[in-house]
């Protein structure tokens, strides 16, 4: 176990380079066994990663947006489950950042500077359109706050965190959002999940079963609904899969150097005796690499349009242009950045031939991983809606998924 560190690691800090190494070291075998990484998390907790964008003087790390993404590039590099986990705690944070001062705001950035994490107890399943605010959770008002009751669904990094963002309605429909500790009787957190990628981010079932939430710990929308203007956190939401795609393509190449330095065995027809020196083989690592660094490349640059986001605030309140920007600028990444990535996990199976197909190689986890993340929300569905609005100026949809 690494020593508590007192305060938060700071961008480009030799304690931040060490903790990624660190986790880099055991990722192989977490993924080959199916072991969770508990033991990583509490890492991440005891150096304050999860407050890596509060300003230093809150006791964060003063990170910028560009910062936060490389952070969970480098994470996702170096474990794919570990970077992805997080999703749900750097979004709730961006949105603290933006709450007026007061003791409800200086007591979330209290627990985040402590190192706490928050997870995600949004989705369900059900047949309403993606973002629609018409959850089947109820908020059922009783003494002193409400009565949660429903089902909640890839819930990614809530196994790990101590608190869960939860979203739902009253009985009259209206929909509220709370922000609620974990260690609530009722509430259960299900290590459930069964995709064949990302299989360590805790993404089951949280149920709540008649679980008390105070009133100011939940908050309602305005009575006028018109003055909200555009969900401001939808693009980081999205693009920050952008990141953990790029974090898995550069782990490809890493995998391709290693595989080719270390075989001996060469093709029959190939062009040299030793992998290492066949040009045909280094063409393909090479590929793989230009690849992985372009979408590293395209998330860090849109990264700085989310930038504008937080920039852009004047009274509590962001500027929807603004965010729409942002939301195009991240779908846009999104198509490419998925295409390069899965043609770089393709293409790592070309160095190896049919011993990289062993599942002691564990090498199909890069396209599984990567293609679990870009299945979250289809690029088919993008590229049309990018269309609607160059083609007929129709603004892109106004949800989580954009």
């Amino acid at each position: 176990m690494t020593a508590v560190i007192s305060a938060a690691v700071r961008p480009g800090s030799p304690e931040l380079d060490a903790l990624i190494e660190r986790i880099a070291d055991g990722a192989f075998d977490r993924e080959r066994t199916g072991t969770a990484p508990h033991e990583q998390v509490a890492w991440l907790k005891d150096a304050r990663v999860g407050a890596y964008r509060l300003p230093v003087q809150d006791g964060g790390g003063g990170a910028t947006v560009r910062e936060l993404f490389d952070l969970v590039i480098r994470l996702s590099r170096a474990d794919s489950n570990l970077g992805h986990l997080l999703r749900a705690h750097f979004g709730t944070v961006e949105d603290v950042l933006l709450w007026p001062d007061g003791e409800r705001r200086r007591r979330w950035v209290e627990r985040i500077a402590a190192g706490e994490l928050i997870g995600n107890g949004n989705n369900e399943l059900s047949g309403k359109h993606a973002g629609d605010f018409a959850k089947s959770t109820t908020f059922t008002p009783v003494d002193g706050g409400y009565r949660v009751d429903g089902v909640k669904y890839y819930s990614t990094g809530t196994l790990y965190s101590e608190h869960a963002f939860v979203t739902g309605v009253t009985p009259d429909g209206v929909p509220v959002q709370a922000l609620v500790t974990l260690d609530r009787a009722g509430l259960t957190v299900e290590d459930d999940w069964d995709g064949f990628g990302q299989s360590l981010t805790g993404t089951g079932t949280t149920r709540f079963d008649g679980v008390l939430v105070e009133f100011d710990e939940v908050t309602l929308p305005p009575t006028d609904l018109s003055t909200l203007g555009r969900w401001h956190l939808g693009p980081l939401y999205q693009h920050y899969l952008n990141a953990v795609v790029a974090g898995n393509a550069l782990a490809v190449v890493d995998d391709a150097v290693a595989l080719i330095t270390g075989r001996k065995r060469s093709f029959t027809h190939g062009s040299a005796d030793l992998p290492r020196e066949d040009p045909v083989l280094l063409e393909v690592v090479g590929e793989i690499s230009a690849l992985a660094n372009a979408t590293g490349s395209i998330v860090l640059e849109t990264a700085d349009v989310l930038g504008r986001i937080p920039e852009s605030v004047v009274d509590g309140a962001v500027e929807s242009d603004v965010v729409h920007e942002a939301a195009l600028r991240a779908s846009q990444s999104q198509v490419v950045v998925a295409d390069l990535a899965l043609r770089a996990a393709t293409l790592l199976f070309d160095v190896g031939g049919a011993s990289a197909v062993k599942r002691s190689a564990n090498l199909d986890r890069h396209w599984r991983n990567i293609r679990t993340v870009v299945s979250h929300n289809p690029t088919r569905f993008k590229n049309r809606a990018i269309g609607e609005l160059l083609v007929n100026g129709v603004e892109l949809p106004d949800n989580t998924y954009f």
